[in-house]
């Protein structure tokens, strides 16, 4: 299911429509119960994000989320780490433009991988469809308290990248219930949600609320 009019994924079974990021530094027993209750609500796709995190720890929740997702038939991407996204065989992972260059990850991971990078600007768009990128994660498109360093995109790229590439597009950042409506018509594949699901006294009714939104 592709909301919005985006564009069809190679990978027909992926569906990125409710892309949940996890919150770093979530103690391992809370984590897998906030996850499970946003995977109940219909979370469709999971991102185990653990910046500050040990190797030792990110390993530890990394091979729980993916016992749970499996559970489930969700995928899991870890971010940046590829030593442990091939460790846990998750089903693949995401890269910023600071990390490992796109070419050097596909060498890599297992050909299977599904790899998303994260672009703010077309030319970031374009190089990472050419390198073989499997989706873009393209943001901020709106002001987050997530992450820090994170810029606001211009008004107008996010829908200029959806129309130039041939790959799905998933808007992240400050994406709440309250403006998630003002993405529509933009041909993204779906919205990657952090806190507003996270930390919702109810995550599945979260996840929920998100799905209803998307395909009115």
């Amino acid at each position: 299911m592709k909301i919005y009019g985006g564009k069809r994924s190679l990978f027909l079974n992926l569906d990125m429509t409710l892309y949940l990021v996890t919150e770093e530094s979530v103690p391992i027993d809370s984590l897998l119960k906030v996850v499970e209750q946003a995977i109940k609500g219909g979370v469709t796709i999971v991102q185990l994000r653990e910046k500050s995190s040990l190797g030792k720890v990110f390993y530890e929740k990394a091979k729980a989320v993916k016992e749970l997702l499996d559970s489930y038939n969700v995928p899991l991407i870890i971010n940046d780490r590829i030593d442990i996204a091939i460790a846990v065989n998750a089903a693949g992972v995401h890269i910023g433009q600071s990390d490992l260059p796109l070419a050097v990850v596909k060498k890599i991971v297992p050909k299977s991988f599904i790899i998303g990078v994260s672009a703010g600007t077309l030319e970031e768009a374009r190089n990472a469809e050419r390198n073989g990128a499997t989706y873009l994660g393209v943001g901020s498109v709106f002001p987050t308290g997530t992450k820090e360093d994170a810029e606001l995109l211009p008004h107008g790229v996010l829908e200029e990248i959806t129309k130039t590439v041939t790959i799905p597009v998933v808007a992240i950042g400050g994406i709440a219930i309250e403006n998630v409506d003002t993405l529509q018509h933009t041909g993204i594949a779906g919205v990657a949600v952090v806190s507003a699901i996270m930390k919702a006294d109810s995550p599945s009714l979260a996840a929920k609320s998100f799905l209803e939104k998307l395909k009115k």
